[in-house]
């Protein structure tokens, strides 16, 4: 039988270690979850909703907001918490980035954008105007990756049913409710806006805000 010295046999199992680690696949990169924005006046819920990225404010410092700076008077009174700010963002190929719309309430404005994970915990933000003037910011984790919703991601046409399907899940993602029906939402408190696919912004989007 052939004997390895102590010294080789180690070296041989570093070796497998190191390559078993340069081999395996990099985890991608999960931007869905609750993301608190830079100046920490707002929460948004990022989702995988039929196949994109979107997001909506789930929390947002002064409860009662509207987006009084939106250019349609028609959407002039709607609340700011729930309204979809990531639109219809789509995978990136070969990379961790999505590319779509982002909506800015403080004026009123779409910009194209990119959003971008860092980490587990940050996610960059970058938008343009007309493809310069870009700016950019980066949130904060607050709230763990969203499974996949049932309601927001359609079976493919052709797919097999299963026999035994589950039940579409009542939220997605949602947070222990802060308030009873009918009820203010509290200062510093969050909100429980469930599965932002849901919401019909998201499930019957327009082309634009």
């Amino acid at each position: 039988m052939l004997h390895c010295p102590r010294t080789f046999a180690r070296t041989i199992a570093f070796s497998g270690l190191f390559l078993a680690t340069v081999v395996a696949p990099a985890l991608a990169a999960d931007p869905t979850g609750d993301w608190m924005v830079a100046d920490g006046v707002a929460t948004i819920r990022v989702a995988q909703c039929n196949g994109n990225m979107w997001g909506a404010v789930s929390w947002e410092k002064a409860p009662g907001g509207k987006d009084k700076n939106n250019p349609d008077p028609a959407k002039q009174s709607r609340p700011t918490l729930s309204m979809p700010i990531l639109i219809d963002m789509k995978k990136k190929p070969g990379v961790d980035a999505w590319e779509g719309q982002v909506y800015n309430a403080k004026d009123g404005q779409l910009y194209s954008s990119t959003i971008k994970p860092v980490g587990t915990d940050q996610l960059e933000i970058q938008g343009c105007v007309l493809g310069f003037l870009c700016g950019g910011e980066t949130w904060t984790r607050v709230g763990p990756p969203i499974p996949a919703s049932v309601a927001g991601n359609p079976p493919k046409p052709g797919a097999p049913k299963s026999a035994a399907a589950p039940q579409p899940p009542k939220t997605t993602g949602s947070v222990a409710p802060a308030h009873k029906p009918g009820q203010k939402q509290a200062a510093n408190t969050p909100a429980d806006i469930g599965d932002i696919c849901l919401l019909p912004e998201i499930a019957h989007p327009t082309p634009t805000q």
